[in-house]
């Protein structure tokens, strides 16, 4: 399950430039394309717009509709869908903004915008550009840097401008706000403005302090040995703490702990190059490719939105955070 947006015509709202996605959906755009071509493209084209709530007082035999102050519908202005219900101080960073934020650092600053697009009827929009960082963790082995900028219609993410990766050999996304690391991302509420010039500064002294403590870290990884029980102990004793307290069940009998160290054991891409077999950074793949394109999407919990701001990203940081106790 992916859960990004398919409008009434059919067409997924999602552009990408290219390799093409793992789910095959959107429409391709040359590199180097116009932001206006991109949110063409992505489906981007329509804007948020706020509607009074009003309720149907039936029940008391009457056919008025009331009110309820305080609050509103934000809607979708191209379709009319209702995508949530907030209150006035619910701040809107519409899709032609978020697109905006990308225009000057494509235009000067080098970023290729690689994918754009929305994710559940609308209430998540995102672009993903390329920062040209990049570095070998080991010999052919190299990740990617990226920004990610996504905001939602319905609360479910605080608008967010986060630093993140891309290992090339298999695709795996890893934050570089790594637990502790909360200064790799930027974080605005919807009660509060959006100022895109002052995010770009505080995300401009951050990155190359991000890139460089993120690559240092995951080359000491490359660098420690661990075997496939050790490995086992660690993912086992994280999986444990993310149980619900009245669940008992051993983690070693389920499926995802079987399958991340399936994918530690060889089977994970790229699992047998050398300082990735056998090591902490093996370990941290075979998470990552385990919830980006391994794990069973639950509910609305799809793994897209999942491996960005959900539960899925927070094991990729709880097992860098308990891997970082041993280098």
């Amino acid at each position: 399950m992916h859960q990004i947006t398919i409008n009434e015509l059919g067409r997924a709202e999602m552009a990408w430039a290219g390799a093409k996605p793992w789910h095959g959906l959107g429409q391709q755009v040359q590199q180097g394309a116009s932001i206006d071509d991109w949110r063409k493209a992505a489906g981007l084209e329509w804007s948020i717009l706020r509607r009074p709530v009003r309720f149907d007082n039936a029940e008391e035999g009457a056919s008025t509709l009331l009110k309820l102050d305080g609050h509103d519908v934000l809607v979708r202005s191209d379709n009319m869908k209702g995508l949530s219900v907030v209150t006035k101080k619910y701040r809107v960073v519409q899709p032609d903004s978020v697109l905006g934020f990308f225009r000057d650092l494509t235009a000067s600053a080098g970023f290729q915008i690689e994918t754009a697009g929305s994710m559940r009827e609308g209430r998540t929009i995102w672009v993903l550009a390329n920062t040209g960082l990049k570095e070998d963790i080991v010999p052919g082995d190299h990740v990617k840097g990226y920004l990610l900028l996504a905001t939602s219609y319905d609360g479910a993410i605080a608008t967010t401008a986060m630093y993140t990766s891309t290992r090339v050999v298999c695709n795996n996304t890893l934050r570089l706000a790594l637990n502790q690391d909360a200064e790799s991302q930027v974080r605005i509420r919807h009660d509060a403005k959006f100022d895109p010039d002052a995010v770009k500064r505080q995300l401009g002294i951050l990155a190359d302090e991000s890139w460089g403590t993120f690559v240092a870290r995951m080359k000491s990884f490359s660098g420690t040995s661990m075997g496939s029980t050790e490995a086992g102990i660690l993912l086992a004793g994280v999986l444990t703490k993310r149980q619900a307290d009245n669940v008992s069940a051993d983690v070693t009998e389920s499926r995802g702990y079987k399958k991340i160290m399936e994918l530690f054991n060889g089977s994970g891409r790229g699992s047998q190059m050398s300082g990735v077999k056998n090591t902490a950074w093996g370990l941290v793949n075979a998470v990552t490719q385990y919830v980006d394109f391994e794990r069973q999407a639950r509910s609305n919990e799809t793994r897209l939105n999942s491996a960005w701001f959900g539960q899925g990203a927070r094991l990729k940081d709880e097992i860098v955070s308990e891997l970082l106790e041993l280098v």
